[in-house]
C-alpha cells in the first residue's frame, strides 16, 4: 500500500465547484422512433423521393375518369378504361417486381417508370385529339409498368433495419401512413387540377411527379438493397407457409376500401351531397394515417407477435367498420357519418402494418419486392371486387344497405386471418424449405 504524501497532507484543500446534477436522459416521446428512423444517412432523400413517385397513385385514376368523360361524355368508357389499366397492373405488378429483386431497383425502376409516365402522356393526347377508343385502352394500359415504390422503400427499410425488429416495425408503420396521405390528398389535387385548370391536368402533373420522384428515389444508392444472385433466391412466394392465406385476407381487406368508397359516394349523393363524400373518404384516410403513426411508435414485440398482432387488429377493423352502417341506419347525418368514418380509419392502418410486415416476413430469400407487389396485386383485386360489390347492392337495394358489404368484408378477413396468423414461416424459413 501507497504511502501518503506528507505536503499533500499538510495543503489546504482547494476550493471546488459544487457539482452540477446529472442530466436526465430526455423521455421518449411518439416521435422518438421516426426520429431514429430518419436520423440515418439517405433515408430522408429516399423518403421524399418515394413520397413524389406515390402521390400519383391516387391522382391518375380519378384524372382519367375526369379527362375522358369531360371529353367524350361517358363515364362508362372513362370506368372500362381505368379498370383496364388496373386489370394489366394485377398482371405486370408482381412480373416487374420480380425484375427488380433480380436486377436491383435504379436498373428497373427508372425504365418502367418512364413506360408508365409516357403511357399516361399518350392517353392525354389520345383524348385530346379524339383518337379512337380502343387507343385509350392501350395506353392506359402501359401504366401498369408504374413501379411499386411503396415496396422497393419498405425493402430498403428491411434491408438498413435488417436486426432491428422495432425499427422495421415503425418504418412499416410510417409507410402505411405514407400510403393513406397519397391516397387522401392524390383525388383532391386531381380533381382540383383538372377543375380549376384544364381536364389534362391531372394526369400531367402525375406523369411529371411519377418520373421525377422515381428517379429521385433510385439516385439514393447507398440505401439501396444489392440485387440476389439467382442461386441466392427461393421459391415463389405464393409458395411461402402462410402466404396464401395471408393474401387472401388482403384481397378481403381490399374489398372492404373497395366497397366503403363506393357506398359513401352513393350515400352522399342519395342526400344531394354528392361533393361532400370526398372530404368524408378523406376523413376516413385521415384517421387511418393517424393511427399508422401511433402504431409505429409502439414497441414491435418479438419474435411471432406480428403473428399474434394480426387477428387482434382485424378484430377490431371489423367491429369498428359496423360504425358507417349504424350512423347511416340510425341518424341519415352526414356530419356524424362523417366522425363514424373517422373512427372507423383507426382500425384499418393497424392491420395493414402487421400484414405487410409478414408479407415481408414470409417472402423468401431475395424475393421480396415480389412478395410486396403480390400483397399490392391482392389489395387491388380486392378493392376491385368490393366497388363491384357495394356498387351492385347500392342500385338493388339502398346506399345505407351497401354499408353492410365493407362489414361482411371485414368479417371475412377476420377469419381469413385466424388462418394467416397460423403460418409461422419466415423469409429464411421460406427459402430453406
Amino acid at each position: 500500500m501507497p504511502t501518503p504524501n506528507p505536503e499533500a497532507l499538510d495543503t489546504p484543500p482547494t476550493r471546488t465547484e459544487p457539482a452540477t446534477a446529472p442530466r436526465t436522459a430526455t423521455p421518449p416521446t411518439l416521435l422518438s422512433p421516426y426520429r431514429a428512423l430518419f436520423s440515418r444517412p439517405g433515408t430522408r432523400a429516399f423518403t421524399l423521393g418515394n413520397l413524389m413517385a406515390r402521390l400519383p397513385s391516387g391522382m391518375f385514376g380519378v384524372s382519367a375518369v375526369i379527362m375522358i368523360a369531360g371529353a367524350r361524355g361517358s363515364y362508362a368508357l372513362a370506368g372500362a378504361v381505368t379498370a383496364t389499366g388496373l386489370a394489366a397492373t394485377a398482371v405486370a405488378g408482381p412480373w416487374t417486381a420480380r425484375l427488380v429483386d433480380r436486377y436491383g431497383q435504379a436498373r428497373v425502376a427508372v425504365p418502367a417508370a418512364l413506360t408508365a409516365a409516357l403511357g399516361s402522356l399518350a392517353l392525354l393526347l389520345c383524348v385530346h385529339f379524339d383518337a379512337p377508343d380502343w387507343t385509350l385502352f392501350a395506353s392506359y394500359a402501359a401504366t401498369a409498368t408504374t413501379p411499386n415504390t411503396g415496396g422497393m422503400s419498405r425493402a430498403r427499410w428491411q434491408h438498413l433495419f435488417r436486426d432491428d425488429p422495432a425499427a422495421v416495425h415503425t418504418a412499416n408503420s410510417f409507410e402505411q401512413a405514407a400510403d393513406e396521405l397519397c391516397f387522401m390528398l392524390g383525388p383532391v389535387l386531381a380533381a382540383f387540377l383538372c377543375g380549376a385548370l384544364f381536364p389534362e391536368a391531372g394526369t400531367l402533373l402525375a406523369a411529371v411527379l411519377l418520373a421525377t420522384g422515381v428517379l429521385v428515389f433510385t439516385a439514393q444508392r447507398a440505401t439501396e438493397p444489392p440485387p440476389t444472385r439467382a442461386e441466392a433466391r427461393g421459391r415463389s412466394p405464393l409458395r411461402s407457409p402462410g402466404m396464401p392465406a395471408l393474401l387472401l385476407t388482403l384481397v378481403a381487406t381490399g374489398a372492404v376500401f373497395g366497397a366503403m368508397e363506393v357506398v359513401t359516394i352513393a350515400y352522399a349523393d342519395a342526400r344531394g351531397h354528392r361533393s361532400a363524400a370526398g372530404v368524408i373518404l378523406a376523413l376516413q384516410a385521415a384517421g387511418s394515417c393517424a393511427a399508422g403513426l401511433a402504431y409505429g411508435a409502439l414497441r414491435a414485440g418479438g419474435k411471432g407477435a406480428a403473428e399474434r398482432r394480426l387477428p387482434w387488429c382485424l378484430l377490431a377493423m371489423t367491429g369498428l367498420m359496423t360504425l358507417p352502417g349504424l350512423s347511416a341506419w340510425t341518424t341519415g347525418s352526414l356530419v356524424l357519418l362523417a366522425l363514424a368514418l373517422l373512427f372507423a380509419g383507426t382500425g384499418t392502418a393497424p392491420t395493414m402494418v402487421t400484414a405487410m410486415t409478414l408479407v415481408q416476413r414470409r417472402s423468401p430469400e431475395g424475393r421480396l419486392n415480389e412478395g410486396m407487389s403480390l400483397a399490392v396485386t391482392a389489395l387491388l383485386t380486392g378493392i376491385a371486387t368490393g366497388s363491384a360489390t357495394g356498387g351492385s347492392v347500392v342500385e338493388h337495394f339502398s346506399p345505407r344497405t351497401g354499408y353492410a358489404v365493407p362489414a361482411m368484408a371485414a368479417a371475412l378477413a377476420l377469419l381469413l386471418g385466424l388462418l394467416a396468423g397460423g403460418g409461422r414461416g419466415n423469409r429464411r424459413d421460406g427459402h430453406q424449405r
